[in-house]
């Protein structure tokens, strides 16, 4: 079987979950012996996951505007890609990339699946744009795809919305490499970084409004007085939040208790994990954090919004999800902070749980399984 995955943006600092999420599924297809091409644009530093994609082929195409991901109308590309492929991987919906390898998949009569992790309901920017998208290609990508991959159930009536009934969609979760998170002190963290050493909340992820970093600094100011040791931790690429956010720590008079770090990979984003107390995913829309269960291999304990994707940890504690608002996520720190031997006990217990649900040599599997039923639909 050859897999042509396709995703807009690989990156690590630009792409975020879809990116991590194909270089993942890429790996286990290529360990398994599966031809796996990857297509992707040509958007940001793409040097770090060369590391990572040993035995896959990485093909970039030009890009014609960043901010919108548009692709050069590189044809001939494409369907070249497509023609030598048996079946093809979408990641993500609001992409022109897809919609060109869909056209050309259509015409060479390769079947393909879709992942739009969580991105079909209307959220953020450009809402405008993306109904336009929706109209004239959109709903025709969707409706054409052979197979339906949901990230978690709660983006089952998501593809109802669309016309596909839930049983047609197959779930398949985040996950993580065990090995790729075994080394690493945290004491690395702040010798790199030059943050203070000390007790510090994390936050990992865009500094952009649908990860609500603006939630958790309000919440965190509220309990700042009543926590005076703690400190909060900002590390990811700055999407044009940052200067407000620095403005508000100004007025709320934190400029000693939080910090930016910038983004962060591999051994440091690693080292940031395991110095971190707690990690905290603000989500306001999320299809499932990577994050959760990147901090979970680690055994840094976990508070994450009910927008998350992931109920598994209320198994720990109910108040370990709460609603994507100040109160909820002030109340969870609250929760969370007062007692910091319960904290390490909630890390170990999220560890076990992430190493038994969640690894992707276990995962990846059921997607292989996919790919290779809708592969035998371009022979039939």
């Amino acid at each position: 079987m050859r897999v042509l995955n396709v995703v807009s943006v690989l990156s690590g600092r630009e792409g975020g979950g879809n990116a991590e999420r194909t270089v993942q599924l890429s790996r286990v297809l290529a360990e398994s012996g599966t031809a796996c091409t990857v297509l992707t644009l040509d958007i940001g530093d793409l040097r770090a996951r060369l590391g990572q994609l040993c035995g896959i082929r990485l093909v970039v195409a030009p890009c014609l505007n960043a901010r919108f991901q548009i692709p050069w109308p590189a044809w001939r590309l494409v369907r070249e890609l497509v023609q030598q492929a048996d079946v093809i991987h979408l990641m993500g919906y609001w992409s022109l990339l897809g919609v060109m390898v869909q056209a050309a998949a259509r015409k060479a009569g390769v079947p393909y699946v879709i992942c739009p992790a969580g991105a079909l309901p209307l959220f953020g920017r450009s809402r405008w744009a993306k109904r336009i998208y929706n109209i004239v290609v959109g709903q025709n990508l969707i409706a054409r795809a052979r197979g339906w991959i949901a990230v978690t159930k709660a983006e089952l009536p998501h593809f109802e919305a669309y016309g596909i009934p839930r049983s047609r969609v197959t779930v398949i979760s985040n996950g993580v490499w065990e090995s790729d998170f075994a080394t690493s002190d945290g004491e690395v963290f702040f010798s790199t970084t030059g943050i203070p050493d000390g007790p510090f909340v994390l936050f990992m992820g865009r500094l952009n409004p649908i990860k609500g970093p603006d939630l958790l600094l309000e919440a965190f100011g509220r309990l700042a007085d009543a926590f005076p040791d703690y400190r909060l931790v900002f590390a990811g690429p700055d999407e044009g939040m940052q200067a407000g956010l620095q403005a508000r720590i100004r007025v709320l008079g934190l400029t000693d208790r939080v910090f930016f770090c910038g983004f962060v990979s591999g051994g440091l984003k690693v080292a940031a994990y395991r110095a971190a107390c707690l990690l905290v995913v603000p989500s306001r829309s999320e299809a499932m954090s990577i994050v959760v269960v990147e901090g979970g291999i680690c055994g840094t304990p976990v508070l994450m919004t009910d927008q998350c994707g992931l109920d598994d940890l209320a198994e720990i504690n109910p108040g370990l999800i709460v609603p994507a608002s100040i109160d909820g996520l002030t109340a969870g720190l609250r929760l969370a902070l007062e007692s910091p031997g319960r904290l390490a006990d909630w890390g170990e217990k999220w560890r076990s749980m992430v190493r038994q649900r969640f690894l992707w040599r276990d995962i990846a599997q059921q997607f292989k399984a996919l790919l290779e039923e809708v592969a035998q639909q371009k022979e039939a």
